[in-house]
């Protein structure tokens, strides 16, 4: 008898278990195309946009606005093939998927789920980590702003990054018990309404500052470096930056799960996904280009956290509140598909467990309804957030661990599974000129890939070196 995979149990089990996959549930999906851009902008309008200035400003003028065009085209393609993968294997009427692992187990077969998990929830798992660093960078920031207030802009002003990731990863803790996707339309909708906030914010401030110095700064090539190595080293971590500011592809298919239908729930988030690329487009473009106009050569890794922006300082105080209640929100929404398949795994094992099985309600004040809670949910979840505030306090490095994670989860989820899966689902023959040209443009995104890998690898040993 073969062995089934603990992956593939929870890829099985979900359709099975869940209250939303039935068609005959369909109308307890009430996910439209508005709710749809509020769940992609909290996630993809995030620390990723913090970082866009200094990416062009390694790139230059050209090749900064034009990686950011592509990897928008790239980001936009990804989440239109994942989408015609939600239900397998016709895109309207088959059997749902609703998680990015159900689609590769339902389409690629049982061979790919083991290296689709592992890069998946180390992807998931990684933001986590990425959102602590951002959090205790903006929470330092709104010090700093107030301290060169008023103490002025020699002073000081050196704030350390634990005691506010700690503090973070504590409000995780509290936050981690929200039971899954379907109970946090709300806080995907703050935190979407914080995103637009702080972005415009960043943009303004940056548009502003051009103004003022009544000059463009920046060049064709971008920041100069101590040698040939050391520039080809920062353009590839920015590009490695880039891709983690983009792609959602690792939980498309869990928002597209939230849509009621009709329509097609496929049609409904390939809106949503345009809507959301077009709204962060326009945002990244402006935020990377305003910034480098505005500073050149000195543009910060963290565009908030810049020199010129400590005045006024109490809009830079609100935009990185905005930041930490955003981020708040961001962090369930990469958080919550790992704790649905480690719970989901555990109550398929221990179907006995009264600590994995049996649920308390527990009455919080402001809540109209219990919250319902057990010791593994508990346990688990304050585990998986104090492993990701542990790691983030030993590489609190900002732009090297964005670079990092985007190299390594861009091209295989964003890219290799959708292309893969697209084809495979309609049939299609490599050969064809849409073959060849998906397969092409796979290709070129590996190598994007491993460029922003070195890059971001060399830089991360770079910092720790220092």
């Amino acid at each position: 008898m073969a062995k089934t995979s603990t992956l593939e149990i929870y890829a099985s089990a979900s359709a099975s278990t869940s209250p939303y996959d039935s068609d005959e549930d369909a109308t307890k999906r009430t996910g439209t195309v508005w709710t749809g851009v509020a769940h992609i902008i909290t996630a993809v309008i995030g620390s990723g946009v913090l970082s866009l200035a200094w990416s062009t400003s390694q790139l230059g003028w050209i090749a900064g606005p034009v990686s950011l065009l592509c990897f928008a085209f790239v980001t936009y393609l990804s989440a239109s093939l994942l989408s015609d993968c939600y239900r397998s294997p016709n895109p309207v009427t088959g059997s749902r998927n609703s998680s990015y692992m159900d689609a590769v187990k339902a389409i690629l077969g049982r061979k790919q789920v083991w290296f689709c998990g592992c890069l998946q929830y180390l992807s998931l798992y990684g933001a986590g980590v990425a959102y602590v660093i951002t959090t205790a960078t903006s929470i330092r920031a709104i010090r700093k702003s107030n301290c060169y207030h008023k103490e002025g802009h020699q002073a000081t002003c050196s704030y350390g990054d634990g005691v506010y990731m700690l503090l973070f990863g504590c409000v995780q803790i509290i936050m981690s018990q929200i039971p899954d996707f379907h109970n946090m339309k709300w806080l995907s909708i703050l935190a979407a309404i914080m995103s637009f906030a702080y972005a415009t914010i960043g943009l303004a401030l940056g548009f502003a500052t051009v103004i003022g110095n009544r000059a463009i700064k920046g060049s064709i090539t971008g920041v100069q470096a101590t040698s040939s190595f050391k520039k080809m080293s920062l353009s590839f971590q920015a590009i490695g930056d880039i891709a983690f500011a983009y792609p959602y592809a690792i939980i498309v298919l869990e928002i597209q799960d939230t849509m009621k239908s009709p329509p097609a729930e496929n049609l409904t988030m390939k809106k949503a996904s345009m809507v959301a690329v077009l709204i962060t487009t326009f945002f990244y473009l402006s935020c990377g280009c305003f910034g480098y106009a505005a500073f050149g050569n000195d543009t910060p890794g963290n565009i908030l956290t810049g020199f010129g922006f400590y005045e006024p300082y109490w809009l830079i105080d609100f935009a990185n509140a905005c930041i930490v209640v955003h981020l708040v929100g961001g962090y369930q929404v990469y958080s919550q598909p790992v704790f649905a398949f480690v719970e989901g795994w555990f109550a398929k094992k221990f179907p006995n467990s009264k600590f994995v099985n049996d649920f308390h309600s527990v009455k919080l004040p402001l809540l109209c309804s219990d919250l319902k809670v057990n010791l593994l949910r508990v346990c688990f979840r304050t585990a998986y957030v104090a492993s990701t505030t542990g790691i983030a306090m030993i590489f609190p490095f900002f732009n090297q661990v964005l670079g990092l994670l985007g190299a390594i989860s861009f091209w295989p989820l964003a890219i290799y599974f959708p292309v893969e899966m697209y084809i495979v689902q309609k049939n299609m023959n490599v050969w064809t000129k849409q073959g060849i040209l998906l397969r092409t443009i796979s290709g070129f995104c590996l190598l994007v890939s491993i460029v922003a890998l070195v890059g971001s690898i060399e830089g991360i040993v770079s910092a720790k070196l220092k």
